[in-house]
Parts: C-alpha cells; structure tokens; sequence
C-alpha cells in the first residue's frame, strides 16, 4: 500500500469519525431537550427555584462528566473534597479518660469492662 493511499484513507476516516461525532452530539441534545422540559415543569408546579436545585445539587461540585461519565449512587458517590464531620464523644472511661464516640467496633477498654460486668451505660458521657 502506497504511504500517499494510506494517508488519503486515514483521512478519510477522521472525517468520517467527526461526521458521527457531530451526530452524537445532535442526538444527544434532542433527546435532552424533553427532559429539561419536564424539569422545568417540575418546577414550576412545586414552586422550585433554581437556587434550591444547585444547593441541593452541591455547590461547588465538579463540572459534569463527559458524556457516558456515570457516577455510583450511595456512599461512594460523596465528592472527594467532603470534609467528614467530627462526632462528640458518647462514652468515657472514668480513670483514664478515654472517650468513644459509639461509633464502630467499640475499643479495647469498653469491651474489657463489659467482660469485667459494667454495662456500657454506666460509661455514657452525661452533658
């Protein structure tokens, strides 16, 4: 195969590749269009501003995906930059002051007091 043939037909190719391209993009907005509309309708029939969608959209978010990017629903969909929240400390030990917040697998001297007979109760932090 002759390198001026095989230029031609990668050419021809790429032109080929962005007429389909460009067809995405044509059907992807007339399938979106219907969809904004029954936002927009939503929204005026419950009396939602936009506002109210971008806060509870998340503020601050990354720009959207490209199109086919899907995000996982539930926990792992939480953005990277989510700072977690600090939980108040639920239960202390009395002599050395350990706390735990009740969350988890509880620690060591929780579990080795509950072995000795105290109940968790007895170690709950009282404010």
């Amino acid at each position: 195969m002759a390198r001026e043939s095989y230029a031609a037909l990668q050419a021809k190719i790429e032109k080929e590749i962005n007429k389909l391209q460009k067809k995405a993009e044509v059907l992807q907005t007339k399938r979106r269009k219907p969809v904004i509309t029954q936002i927009i309708t939503s929204m005026r029939e419950y009396d939602i501003t936009p506002e109210e969608i971008v806060a509870a959209y998340g503020a601050g978010k990354p720009a959207r995906a490209a199109a086919g990017g899907r995000r996982k629903a539930g926990p792992a969909a939480r953005p990277a930059n989510a700072a977690k929240r600090a939980v108040a400390p639920k239960y202390r030990h009395p002599q050395t002051g350990e706390t735990w917040s009740g969350r988890g697998k509880a620690p060591r001297w929780l579990a080795a007091e509950e072995a000795a007979g105290a109940t968790r109760d007895s170690f709950l932090i009282k404010e």
